[in-house]
């Protein structure tokens, strides 16, 4: 995908990059240790509230999605016109998008307060799982509309060159739930032990203070605001067809995914308790060793997205081949660590024997499977996002998880009554399968070009 990467004292792509992605690498990583520690501190009452926790998360999950559609569109115009030097337009266009995060997190919200069992049965039919989640998500529900409106302030943060304070803030907020966690869950401190409502209950807590900080730090001086008062106001027209143009592709390729992903969740959670426990462990370690993954591909969105505002056209081709090599090395060492680490990970979480066998196989794949997200990552979401190109990642998840993976894992876990690891393996296998396509995609440069305007 380019040209050959090349070493000298002037080249400045590594310090760029490294201002990026370790900030954003940090961030995801603090994130992914919160579902560390609630798997373990949930796991030491019982594989149930682990794993009712882990069903219950698909919630969120699902709120994420269009949550970070809309800020990723703030974010993209926001990356691009901070290139260009237009503040001012930023400040324009992020009221529309805060707007219709507001209304997305309410509804989630009061689904989550009002009606908790039928979520949860829409997940699984374990009679066990389901009043343990439903608990949760009562708790949970206030951390959903603060986790909306943080995201926008965060797309601002980091695209507008604070994606250090983004991390900061972040890591407060990981740091104050992990040791409520422990208060909320086991008791401690005179507070009552309230089990699995005490990991929501400290969510919430932590959301708060997330978004509290978010709001101190970006009111500083000179820093690009979130005007609240636009949300009475109408951005111009121009920039506000922009906005829908860029972001209306990036919410399809979010949920397309991201239904299919939670499909999967729902297809182990009908099969039995096992498969649920020995994924929801998997893809907590699988989150937690790809922090790197998720910086590059970070890093290389606002990277390259503030190239191309700059009208830097061939620099940011260059940079952009750099980086999908890089990705394709920090994914294959992710892969290879999260193998080697299958024996850590059998000691430290307790689970049946069952549960056990499924786990090894599940990781062996993922280990294969992460190097080829890795790449995905960075150009679909990255570099093909930075250009305002988000067609392609919709279109490529519609045929290789809707027509394919989908469908398969279905039959495969329904009506061929397939082990729970080989179900899996068909439900993670789309990364792999559409890497060729990725590749032509990449080579035809749609995404290489300046979205900004001059009048807005």
């Amino acid at each position: 995908m380019g040209a050959v990467l090349k070493k000298n004292p002037n080249d400045t792509f590594y310090r760029e990059l490294g201002r990026l992605v370790g900030p954003i690498a940090v961030q995801n990583f603090m994130l992914a240790l919160v579902s560390v520690t609630d798997a373990v501190m949930l796991g030491r009452l019982g594989q149930q509230a682990m794993a009712a926790a882990s069903l219950a998360g698909n919630v969120q999950f699902f709120l994420n999605l269009l949550v970070t559609g809309f800020s990723i569109g703030v974010g993209i115009m926001a990356a691009q016109y901070w290139g260009k030097g237009d503040g001012k337009s930023i400040e324009k266009i992020a009221p529309t998008g805060l707007k219709i995060i507001l209304c997305i997190g309410s509804i989630i919200t009061l689904a989550a307060l009002l009606a908790p069992q039928k979520l949860m049965a829409l997940l699984t039919n374990d009679p066990g799982l389901i009043p343990l989640g439903a608990e949760y998500l009562r708790w949970v529900a206030p951390s959903y509309f603060f986790c909306g409106v943080t995201q926008v302030y965060f797309a601002l943060l980091k695209n507008t060159g604070h994606t250090a304070e983004n991390s900061v803030i972040s890591s407060v907020a990981v740091v104050a739930n992990i040791v409520l966690n422990a208060v909320f869950i086991f008791g401690l401190l005179g507070f009552p032990a309230m089990g699995i409502a005490g990991a929501a209950l400290a969510t919430v807590v932590a959301r708060a203070i997330e978004l509290t900080l978010a709001v101190v730090i970006t009111k500083r001086r000179g820093a690009v605001q979130l005007r609240w008062r636009g949300l009475l106001e109408k951005p111009g027209k121009l920039l506000f067809r922009d906005f829908l143009q860029y972001t209306t592709p990036v919410i399809g390729a979010s949920l397309v995914w991201g239904v299919a992903y939670m499909s999967y969740s729902v297809v182990l959670g009908h099969m039995n308790g096992d498969a649920v426990a020995a994924h929801s462990i998997v893809a907590v370690m699988k989150s937690l060793l790809s922090c790197l993954i998720w910086g590059v591909g970070g890093g290389a969105g606002i990277l390259i997205g503030n190239l191309l505002g700059a009208n830097q056209l061939d620099k940011a081709k260059s940079y952009a081949a750099r980086l999908t090599k890089l990705a394709a090395v920090v994914g294959v060492g992710t892969g290879v660590f999260l193998v080697a680490m299958t024996p850590v990970i059998m000691n430290i979480t307790q689970l049946t024997p069952q549960a056990a066998s499924y786990l090894r196989v599940m990781i062996a794949f993922t280990g294969l499977n992460v190097a080829a997200q890795a790449v995905n990552h960075a150009v679909l979401d990255g570099i093909f996002g930075a250009g305002g190109d988000a067609k392609f990642d919709m279109k490529s998840n519609i045929v290789f998880m809707w027509c394919i993976c989908v469908p398969l894992s279905q039959l495969a876990a329904f009506r061929w009554h397939w082990s729970a690891p080989v179900v899996f393996c068909l439900c993670s296998m789309d990364e792999l399968i559409k890497l060729p396509a990725v590749f032509l995609h990449y080579r035809k440069y749609i995404w290489l070009r300046n979205i900004t305007r001059d009048n807005t």
